[in-house]
């Protein structure tokens, strides 16, 4: 059975470490979260040796002979060790989903595995994830909807004993705009600053930072990640503010120069895992990129970067046309391919 993050928090409580747990989606923060009380649980119950494998180098999967040995080799420093796969694309291939198979078939009783992954989907489910839901738990975290915003903040609230009534909550997760480290970092300045009385709107207003601030990165989260309209909306927050387009502009251009970096990787074939390490891109930033990915290929990176050295000379007078309005389809054209067609229109 597949359960949200959440409630895999609560078996942890009520129950010994099972041998195997999935934990995958597209959250960062919900799936860091409940890896992280695994491996808590873990703690507790007497398991410190720890062991990782993912991809490294010029190795495009981790090293499934070397995880597969140490399954049945014996502990060096405890009696009970946990083991940690990282797949960011969710994807074992057919050796790893073997590998995880045959652990789940017969799972020694010295390991305990954490499968962890960026990207999830209802394709990315197969025999391999049946056999870990048998002996273990599956915990998927689906990205937060809009509506479920609210309920989300309020038992985090809860949790960190916390109580405000329903229009503050509305309030902080208008703030946050779905962002949900914001919404927790926000959260845990709450139960440092509160005197302990229900928040009111007034209140959380005053305790509350304007997280949903439009600010240039989450601009370009919003292009990378495809949402079309949050772009047009923070950047006409960003022009109402009184920024100019040359301040933003730099991390336009470092954005799409790391795009087309992996765009190339990918297109003959290379280790796209090597080069965002080479990139400094973090983990959670990463099924990010690869969504983006798939929207263009490596020639129309190269194209929007040429794009932004346009903006960049519309920005400073070198070349006709409204600099806003050049900069909005460059970053719609980003987050949707049907508006590259605006590209080609005279931005004026």
């Amino acid at each position: 059975m597949e359960l949200t993050p959440e409630r895999l928090l609560a078996q942890l409580d009520q129950e010994a470490l099972r041998p195997v747990y999935l934990i995958a989606g597209p959250e960062p923060l919900r799936v860091l979260e409940a890896a992280d009380a695994v491996r808590a649980s873990a703690r507790k119950q007497g398991i410190a040796e720890r062991e990782i494998f993912e991809a490294e180098g010029n190795q495009r999967e981790p090293d499934w002979n070397a995880m597969s040995a140490s399954f049945r080799a014996p502990s060096l420093f405890a009696s009970r060790r946990l083991l940690e796969l990282r797949l960011p694309t969710g994807k074992p291939g057919k050796e790893g989903a073997e590998v995880i198979s045959d652990f789940c078939a017969d799972p020694p009783g010295d390991v305990s595995l954490l499968i962890t992954a960026g990207e999830w989907s209802k394709q990315h489910g197969g025999k391999w994830s049946e056999t870990v839901a048998k002996v273990g738990h599956v915990a998927v975290a689906w990205a937060i909807k809009p509506h479920e915003l609210p309920d989300w903040i309020e038992r985090r609230l809860r949790a960190r004993g916390l109580r405000a009534d329903r229009d503050a909550v509305q309030s902080l997760a208008d703030r946050v705009e779905g962002n949900l480290l914001a919404a927790a970092q926000e959260v845990d300045k709450l139960a440092l600053l509160s005197d302990g009385e229900t928040l009111t709107v007034d209140r959380m207003q005053a305790l509350v930072a304007d997280a949903a601030r439009f600010d240039v990165f989450r601009v370009l989260d919003a292009a990378m990640n495809g949402q079309g309209a949050q772009v047009s909306r923070m950047l006409a927050g960003l022009r109402a503010e009184g920024e100019a387009v040359p301040a933003l502009l730099g991390m336009v251009v470092m954005e799409l120069q790391r795009t087309a970096a992996l765009a190339r990787v990918a297109a003959r074939g290379g280790n796209i895992a090597s080069e965002f390490k080479a990139q400094r891109i973090w983990d959670s930033k990463q099924p990010m990129y690869r969504r983006a990915l798939q929207r263009h290929d490596a020639r129309r990176w190269e194209g929007l970067l040429a794009q932004a050295g346009r903006v960049d000379r519309m920005a400073k007078g070198r070349e006709a046309g409204d600099a806003w309005v050049a900069l909005e389809r460059l970053l719609l054209a980003v987050a949707e391919p049907r508006a590259l067609r605006l590209l080609s229109v005279s931005a004026v």
